[in-house]
Order: C-alpha cells, then sequence, then structure tokens
C-alpha cells in the first residue's frame, strides 16, 4: 500500500527565515544609514550655498554703496554668520573674500572673474565647512558604520555689481523742434517744442522714464545731464554749444528740473556731438565719480553732425579713460552708421528709435539693466 502523502504535515521553515533575516537586517541598517546621511549632506550642501551667496551679495551691494572694502567685508561676514550650516553659522575668514573684476564675454555672456584690478565690481566668497575652516567640518550621523565619521564641502559664490556713474548727453538742436517723422515742425518756430509731437517731446519723456527706472533698481547709482547744439542767438535766446546742466548727483532733482527749463523755450543750433561727448568725458572723470563704478554715456542724437571735430575722436578717448559709450539715434534723418561706430569705439551698443514709443523703451532697458548679479 502507497504512503498516505496528503496526509504528512509540511516541514518547518522558520528556522531559514531568521537566518535570512539575520543576513538581511544589517545590510538594511547600513543602507538606510548610508540613505539618511546622503539626504543630510544634500542639505548642507544647500545650506551653505544659500549662504555663501547671500555673503558674496551683501559685500558686492555694499562695495557699490560703500565704495571701501573693509565694509565690504565686514558686510559678507555678517551676511554668512546670520545662516546656518550643518546647524551653525557660517564663519567666513578675510582670505575667503576676495575683490575684483568680472568681465561679460560678448560671444557666451558668461563673466569671467579676475582678483584684484582698479575697477573692483565683483565679490567672490568661499565657504566652507573643512577641518582647516573657522567653522568645521560637518558630522555625519553614521558615518563611522562605513568608516567616513565627517563631510567637508566647499562652495564659491561670486556677486558682481553692475553699478555706473551715468551721463546722459542729448541733443538741443533745432531739428529737436521737428516732427518725429518728417521734417515739419508742430507749433510756433520760437516756442517751445511740442510736448508730445515734436522730437524732443519725445526726448522729454524718455529721460524722465530713465529716471524713473534707475530710481528703482536696488542700488543707488549716479547720473548727469549734459546737452549740447552749436553757439549763436536765435529767438532773442543765447545758446552755447555744449553745457553740463546737472553734475553727477544720486538725486535727479536737478537734471527734472533742467530738462523742464529747456523745454520751456525753443532749441536752436547745429549738431555738435563731439562737444557733448567731451563735456560727458568731463563729468566723468571729475571729482565726483565714484573709484569702482562703471563709467558710461548714454549719447541721443537725432540728425547729423555738422560741426566740430568728428565725434569718433572723443570716443576713443574716453574709451581711454575706461568710459563705455552708448548710443540712440532717433528718427529716420539720423547718422545710424556714425553712432553705431562711435559706440563700437567705446565698449557700448547702439539702439535706433524709429519713434517715441521705442525711444522711451529703449531708456527704461539701459536704465533697467544694472542689478548685482550673482555670476558664479
Amino acid at each position: 500500500m502507497l504512503p498516505n502523502c496528503f496526509g504528512r504535515q509540511p516541514a518547518r521553515r522558520s528556522g531559514a527565515m531568521l537566518v535570512l533575516i539575520a543576513v538581511v537586517l544589517p545590510l538594511v541598517i547600513i543602507l538606510s544609514a548610508f540613505a539618511l546621511d546622503v539626504a543630510w549632506m544634500q542639505l548642507v550642501r544647500t545650506e551653505l550655498r544659500t549662504a555663501t551667496d547671500a555673503a558674496s551679495r551683501a559685500a558686492a551691494k555694499t562695495l557699490s554703496m560703500q565704495q571701501n572694502t573693509d565694509d565690504a567685508r565686514a558686510a559678507a561676514k555678517d551676511a554668512a554668520n546670520r545662516n546656518l550650516v550643518a546647524g551653525a553659522p557660517l564663519i567666513v575668514s578675510d582670505n575667503e573674500i576676495e575683490f575684483g573684476i568680472s568681465r561679460q564675454s560678448s560671444s557666451t555672456s558668461r563673466f569671467t572673474f579676475s582678483p584684484g584690478g582698479n575697477l573692483l565690481n565683483s565679490v567672490r566668497v568661499t565657504g566652507n565647512r573643512t577641518s582647516s575652516s573657522a567653522s568645521g567640518p560637518v558630522n555625519l550621523f553614521f558615518g563611522k558604520v562605513l568608516g567616513q565619521s565627517r563631510f567637508e564641502p566647499t562652495q564659491v559664490a561670486i556677486s558682481t555689481q553692475l553699478d555706473r556713474d551715468i551721463c546722459l548727453v542729448v541733443d538741443r538742436s533745432g531739428s529737436m523742434m521737428r516732427s518725429i517723422v518728417g521734417g515739419s515742425t508742430p507749433g510756433p518756430n520760437c516756442g517751445p517744442a511740442h510736448p508730445t509731437r515734436s522730437r524732443w517731446g519725445g526726448l522729454s519723456t524718455a529721460v524722465a522714464g530713465f529716471l524713473s527706472e534707475l530710481e528703482r533698481t536696488p542700488q543707488q547709482e549716479q547720473c548727469a545731464l549734459v546737452s549740447y547744439s552749436s553757439a549763436g542767438n536765435e529767438c532773442g535766446i543765447s545758446f552755447t554749444t555744449s553745457d553740463i546742466n546737472a553734475d553727477l548727483a544720486f538725486d535727479f532733482l536737478q537734471i527734472r528740473n533742467e530738462m523742464d527749463r529747456l523745454s520751456g523755450r525753443a532749441v536752436k543750433g547745429r549738431t555738435a556731438i563731439s562737444a557733448g561727448l567731451q563735456d560727458g568725458i568731463k563729468v566723468l572723470t571729475g571729482p565726483k565719480v565714484r573709484p569702482f563704478a562703471i563709467k558710461s554715456i548714454l549719447l541721443m542724437t537725432d540728425g547729423i553732425h555738422n560741426t566740430g571735430p568728428e565725434p569718433i575722436i572723443p570716443a576713443r578717448l574716453a574709451a581711454q579713460k575706461d568710459i563705455v559709450i552708448n548710443t540712440v539715434t532717433f528718427s529716420d534723418e539720423a547718422d545710424i552708421a556714425r553712432m553705431q561706430a562711435v559706440a563700437e569705439a567705446a565698449g557700448g551698443r547702439h539702439f535706433h528709435a524709429p519713434d517715441s514709443a521705442a525711444l522711451e523703451r529703449i531708456f527704461r532697458e539701459i536704465a533697467s539693466t544694472l542689478p548685482v548679479l550673482t555670476t558664479e
């Protein structure tokens, strides 16, 4: 007779499962500890990046406002200390704070930092949580299990302050009385330029927009005003070739007042662009220029240079003095090619505005591109 196999009890396997658990459980614990430490290291890296970025931005902004490296260094240390990394304030030492110059590549738009220099505009801060740093290394929770008890991260941040001392050099020649499109003159020939239909009216609106944009930027910018035409006497008014209407100042009230004054009478004369540029250079090499600020001229004309030296001559001089010239042509009568050459000679850009709306948009765009950037 065959044995009754169906009535046989199954073999007990609890002993085998205990052996499996005994083998797998330590691996699970090790992997869990590893995952916890990896998450902790990622959090520390993020905190270190935040603290280092804050330190470099604070230093760059202070460098712009105070023009003093000692004050900027103190601002970097204070900002770092107010940020916790692995539960402790980040401490940065003097040798971890570097001042230098950042320049933007025209081909890649990337900034390159070079330590030192005269026209300082950047701060590089190195945040360390290493055994040789003031803050020390970061302890891991279960690192000893894996033979590594400490984590030593390093983070670098570079902030660039695109501050500029700016001189507006604007055209007040007789053609600015004309209509924006065409050669007719709206309103009386010897009265004030038409506030909305004349080229001068369009310029007045654009300058107001430019100043409003500067007042919205995080930092304080200095701005000056130069106006040019040619010497003479028309409509009972004596005109000079070029005037420094307002010197560099953080308060733009004088510029607004001068634009209002010029808008209250006729503008006359020929177009001596080089004379305006020469006065712009005089402003940006004067005693009110900040040592670390980028110096720039915003040159505007609606016509053709027709008296005095070629504008390319003072443009080359400006380049030698580290002054950037951006040029704006307004109306279809402007000499675009000549103004492009002036901008190129002084490391700037050229813009053309076919109408008042475009002119105001260009002025606002130039004014608003002045922030503190974290460039690395």
